[in-house]
C-alpha cells in the first residue's frame, strides 16, 4: 500500500518521476523541450511543498513562466492525466488527494487567464 506526501523528499521524488514522464511524453514534451530540468525541477519541489507542506521554499509566479507557452487545454488535461497517474502510482491519503485537487484548480485557473474556457 502507498504511503501520503509526508516530506520534502516525497514531493521530491513526486516531481522527479512526474516530469520524467513529461519529458517523454508526445503532448507535453515538445512544449517543455527548452527547460533546463536541473535548475526548473528544485523550483518546482519549492512549489509543491510550499502549496502541500507549507514550507514556503517557492518564491515567484507560477503563471508569469507559463502565459508564453504555446499550451492548450488539450496541454492541460494531459499534464492532469500524468500528474494523477504519477501521484497514484506513488503515494495515498490525503495530501496525495490535496496534490490533486490544487494541480486541478492550476490548469483551470492558468485556462482561464489564457483564455482557453468559457
Amino acid at each position: 500500500m502507498n504511503t501520503d506526501l509526508h516530506t520534502r523528499q516525497d514531493i521530491e521524488n513526486l516531481i522527479t518521476a512526474f516530469y520524467a514522464r513529461v519529458a517523454q511524453d508526445a503532448l507535453l514534451a515538445p512544449v517543455f523541450s527548452h527547460v533546463d530540468w536541473p535548475h526548473h525541477l528544485p523550483i518546482m519541489v519549492n512549489f509543491w511543498s510550499s502549496m502541500l507542506l507549507g514550507d514556503q521554499s517557492y518564491r515567484g509566479n507560477p503563471f508569469q513562466k507559463h502565459m508564453h507557452l504555446p499550451i492548450t487545454a488539450a496541454h492541460f488535461t494531459r499534464w492532469l492525466q500524468v500528474f494523477g497517474e504519477t501521484l497514484d502510482e506513488r503515494y495515498a491519503g490525503p495530501v496525495a488527494d490535496e496534490a490533486k485537487t490544487r494541480a486541478a484548480s492550476i490548469a483551470t485557473l492558468f485556462q482561464h487567464r489564457l483564455g482557453l474556457t468559457v
